[in-house]
């Protein structure tokens, strides 16, 4: 297998092998955006607010307490959390799990799950995972039918091209990118919305101001 895989590899740099130098592409789109920090914060809750995600914004002080409201107003009582999340992000007085390596099962049954991110995108309304320190892994966010997750002002970007210069350690690392644009939904079957396909179906989001 080695010596054909050789072989093909080998016929291919020998075919390009006076191929023309590769042409410049012109890039004209913003790569960086000039919103201030209260206009990042009100153009993504905006757009995140379109995909169906209940966006609250509070101090860092209150996070805790904002979560724990939401979550009473969910009915969600037991919630997967990742290593690494923020101390000051857990809710008092309810029963949080440890991602721990829990098996599919006991994901699938929990209420839901807690996060933060990477960074959120003002222009797109997205938040960005890189599974980092307080984002888990990926079935952490994907098998739950929940998901709360906290994004800190400083972590909001206006454009998509700033947000994939954040992530650009994050995949020389070899992590793997999440992209959420609200609940996971899809409209395949005969244009029929159908939210939980892919992922949880209700998405809260708590945007923490500077202090």
């Amino acid at each position: 297998m080695s010596a054909a895989r050789d072989a093909i590899l080998g016929r291919i740099r020998a075919a390009l092998g006076d191929a023309p130098a590769e042409a410049p592409v012109p890039r004209s789109f913003r790569r960086a955006g000039t919103a201030d920090r209260a206009a990042l914060i009100a153009g993504f809750a905006e757009k995140a607010s379109a995909y169906r995600v209940r966006v609250e914004l509070c101090g860092a002080a209150e996070v805790a307490a904002t979560a724990a409201r939401l979550l009473g107003e969910r009915g969600h009582v037991r919630l997967a959390v990742p290593a690494g999340l923020p101390a000051g992000f857990a809710p008092e007085g309810f029963d949080l799990v440890p991602d721990e390596g829990l098996d599919r099962a006991t994901l699938s049954a929990v209420d839901g799950v807690i996060t933060a991110c990477a960074c959120a995108i003002a222009q797109t309304g997205t938040i960005v995972l890189d599974h980092g320190a307080g984002q888990g892994r990926r079935a952490l966010t994907l098998l739950p039918d929940y998901h709360l997750c906290i994004v800190e002002a400083g972590r909001i970007v206006d454009l998509v091209p700033e947000a994939v210069a954040r992530m650009e350690p994050a995949v020389k690392a070899g992590r793997p990118l999440t992209f959420i644009s609200g609940p996971s939904a899809t409209s395949d079957i005969e244009l029929s919305r159908v939210e939980g396909v892919h992922g949880p179906r209700t998405l809260d989001v708590i945007v923490v101001r500077d202090a």
